[in-house]
C-alpha cells in the first residue's frame, strides 16, 4: 500500500501576513517597473494573482508552479533580442503545488486562482492557458 505524503495544513494567519508585507514590500514595485506588474487579491475560495501583460499573446506566457512558488514567463522569442522576455516569482508561504492552480488570460490580464480547498496535484508542473 503506498503512503500518501503528509500534506501540511495552510497556516491563514501566516498568509495574511504574508499579503500584507508582499503589498507593502517596495521591491515589488520596482518588479512591476522593470518586468510586470502583479497584483494580489484574495477571496474566500481562493488567492488570485494578476499579471499586466497587454503586450504578449496568449502563446508567448507561461504559468509554471515549483514547490511554494508561481513563476511567471513571457516571452516574444520571435524578437531578435532579448529585451521581450519578462519573469516574475512570487514565492508563497505555503505549498503551492498542493493547492489546485488554474489561470486564464483575457484582454491582456493573466489570472491565476490559487483554490484555498482544493488540492492539486503535488507536484512541480505548468498550468495550461485555456
Amino acid at each position: 500500500m503506498k503512503s500518501k505524503k503528509n500534506i501540511q495544513p495552510i497556516d491563514f494567519d501566516l498568509v495574511e501576513k504574508w499579503l500584507e508585507n508582499y503589498c507593502l514590500d517596495p521591491l515589488t514595485t520596482q518588479d512591476d517597473l522593470t518586468q510586470f506588474r502583479i497584483d494580489l487579491y484574495e477571496t474566500d475560495q481562493e488567492w488570485i494573482v494578476e499579471a499586466l501583460l497587454n503586450e504578449y499573446n496568449s502563446s508567448e506566457i507561461k504559468v509554471f508552479i515549483e514547490e511554494k512558488k508561481l513563476i511567471i514567463t513571457a516571452d516574444k522569442s520571435s524578437t531578435p533580442s532579448n529585451q521581450q522576455k519578462r519573469v516574475r516569482i512570487i514565492q508563497f508561504p505555503f505549498q503551492v503545488i498542493n493547492q489546485k492552480v488554474t489561470a486564464n488570460y483575457i484582454n491582456g490580464i493573466l489570472e491565476v486562482l490559487i483554490s484555498k480547498s482544493e488540492k492539486g496535484l503535488g507536484k512541480n508542473c505548468f498550468i495550461t492557458l485555456p
